[in-house]
């Protein structure tokens, strides 16, 4: 990654609570979510931070981002009617602003809980009432966001007289969330926190087949010979096999990224697929159009077929799949010689090769794709390790004479999941690479 761009953008800290997010009870989908709604008006979104349902841990992190310089503070969570939701109270206090009953949003509160009270027979109106009159207990001066469940959102600049961010307040479950937004950031408290706002353009270039280390080396090459990366953010990820660029920069910097694109484009001609930031999945979408195909898989249990089809009109390619586990389905479902799984075993490039060419005749479509491994976690043997994968893609080609088969055997690292995921991309960049005209 190079060093971060200079940049004039209001910076913003997203603080997410919950002891049930914390300890990885609940995957948080609010700090992305919101990342990127910061990204899109020009917002830097500098940090995320999980806490528990701890006040001095809540207190804290709020004082720490705004010593770091945040001027906008995001928390989503804690707004609920049970004792551990203190997101309010510490927000409050933070803010130099007393806490008060806020009898019309109590009020508009009970409302909403009316029609839901058919759940709960053995409750009273008016014990359900007591229970969330909490959510209606807000600082002082504080903004009030309809709620979308039974918890407001607020927006709580800090107190006359006091220096530091606002907070934006949001409730946990990304449903209520979510719609709150737009209100959100149209309130005249936010909009003067992110005064100065920039604009950001985001470009993302993939390649397959390269190490990450490799991409370190071109960028310090890049500036070697002279490019510009300081206007740049620079992040380099491996996902599922792939490398992605990711590249953030203001309009002004446009230039010094058309340079950087060039640059990775000659020095890697070979592994990059993508310029525009199109998947593989998109891309094979497109070139499969007017062609048909099957799979046969064995360790991705199902992986490619899932892939495949996780798009509109899909089922206009893809005409079906087998998981082929057992010798027995591997030749009664994709038409494996028995003989060629006793000579060379299930795991083997003959097999794979087999598997491509049998389900595409099964079903009778222009290519098929074979996939057979050990993934784990046992069964593997020193000839035959834990990670082996054998994958095959065959193409009917004109006529019966012309096919075209890509095979290949690798070794991948990492338990079952990674493994499985790291052989359905590599199937799929095999499959380009058919469809462009290799063969073995």
């Amino acid at each position: 990654m190079s060093p971060n761009p200079e940049t004039r953008a209001p910076r913003a800290g997203i603080l997410v609570t919950g002891t049930e997010v914390l300890t990885g009870i609940i995957t948080d989908r609010n700090g992305p979510w919101l990342s990127e709604r910061l990204r899109e008006i020009g917002v830097d979104a500098a940090m995320i931070e999980i806490v528990g349902d701890r006040p001095e841990d809540l207190l804290a992190a709020l004082e720490s981002m705004a010593a770091a310089g945040m001027a906008l503070i995001i928390t989503s969570g804690g707004l609920g009617p049970t004792a551990d939701d203190l997101t309010a109270e510490i927000v409050g206090r933070f803010c130099g602003r007393e806490m008060f009953l806020d009898t019309a949003l109590e009020e508009r509160i009970a409302e909403i809980l009316r029609p839901m009270m058919s759940r709960w027979p053995d409750l009273t109106e008016e014990a359900v009432r007591r229970g969330n009159a909490k959510q209606a207990i807000v600082p002082a001066g504080a903004t009030i966001l309809e709620p979308e469940g039974t918890a407001p959102g607020l927006v709580v600049p800090p107190a006359d007289g006091r220096a530091g961010p606002t907070v934006l307040v949001l409730p946990g479950p990304p449903r209520e969330l979510q719609p709150m937004w737009a209100t959100a950031v149209a309130t005249e408290a936010v909009q003067a926190a992110i005064a100065g706002a920039t604009t950001y353009e985001n470009a993302i270039v993939r390649l397959f087949g390269i190490p990450e280390s490799e991409i370190a080396n071109t960028l310090r090459t890049a500036e070697a010979d002279g490019l510009d990366l300081a206007p740049l953010e620079i992040t380099t990820c491996l996902r599922r096999g792939e490398i992605e660029i990711a590249t953030r920069y203001e309009p002004e910097a446009a230039a010094d990224y058309e340079r950087l694109l060039a640059f990775i484009a000659d020095r890697h001609a070979a592994t990059l697929f993508s310029l525009d930031g199109s998947t593989i999945d998109d891309q094979l979408a497109g070139m499969l159009a007017g062609r048909t195909l099957a799979a046969a898989e064995s360790c991705t249990g199902g992986g490619l077929a899932t892939r495949l089809t996780d798009r509109a009109g899909a089922s206009e390619y893809f005409l079906g799949g087998a998981v082929v586990y057992s010798n027995a389905a591997k030749i009664d479902l994709a038409g494996v010689p028995p003989e060629l799984i006793e000579r060379h075993g299930a795991v083997s490039i003959e097999v794979a090769a087999a598997l491509a060419e049998g389900i595409a005749r099964r079903f009778g479509a222009d290519l098929g794709v074979g996939i057979t491994g050990i993934a784990g976690p046992g069964g593997g043997t020193e000839d035959k390790p834990v990670g082996l994968v054998c994958v095959s893609v065959y193409a009917a080609g004109a006529n019966a004479t012309e096919p075209r088969r890509l095979t290949r055997r690798t070794v991948m690292p990492g338990g079952r999941a990674d493994i499985r995921d790291r052989s359905v991309t590599v199937s799929m960049h095999m499959l380009r690479r058919v469809l462009l005209g290799e063969t073995d």
